[in-house]
């Protein structure tokens, strides 16, 4: 006998494969994306890390200018200070200066001889004298006398001229005389 089925029989689909080329290509895809993520996340952390860094040495230049502003500023009152302790001490020195002159110009003066003028020139490196004396010995003796003087360098007699001053001869001399500083 003969059976016939009249039901419909159901065929199973074959599954459609999928080329291992599109697979393989949605896997690089995915792949390349996960590398580019990580890519971008890991210069995104550089890129901050860095602006960091960046504003933190930008911080640290500017407290160090200022820094070195105050160092400058102190270094210019220190000359400053320096100048006028200078200044001070040339003064202190300068003061003393015509009284010792003045101490060894008489120190040194011999009977005989007295002075009747004194200039002082080149900001007290000079002194210009002009004296009397009785006799021609003692302006030589007075030359002599300032010549060995430690506060004297150079001695210079510039003239001596005899002349008669009220029936009496005396000679009138002039000298230049340079200061030891």
């Amino acid at each position: 006998m003969i059976k016939v089925n009249l039901l419909p029989v159901k065929k199973k689909k074959k599954a459609v494969q999928i080329p291992g080329f599109v697979i393989a290509a949605v896997l690089v895809t995915l792949l390349s994306a996960a590398v580019m993520f990580y890519v971008y996340y890991m210069f995104n952390e550089k890129v901050t890390s860095r602006k960091n860094l960046v504003a933190s040495n930008d911080a640290k230049i500017a407290e160090l200018e200022k820094k070195i502003l105050a160092v400058t500023d102190f270094e210019k009152r220190n000359q400053d200070y320096k100048a006028r302790k200078d200044i001070i001490e040339q003064l202190g020195k300068s003061k003393t200066l015509p009284v010792k002159v003045l101490d060894e110009v008489s120190a040194q003066l011999p009977n005989g001889v007295w002075v009747t003028g004194m200039s002082v020139r080149n900001s007290g490196a000079e002194l210009s004298m002009s004296c009397t004396a009785f006799t021609n010995t003692d302006v030589v003796n007075y030359v002599n006398n300032l010549k060995g003087s430690k506060l004297f360098a150079d001695v210079y007699l510039n003239e001596s001229v005899q002349s008669q001053v009220l029936g009496f001869s005396v000679y009138t001399f002039s000298l230049v005389i340079k200061v030891k500083g």
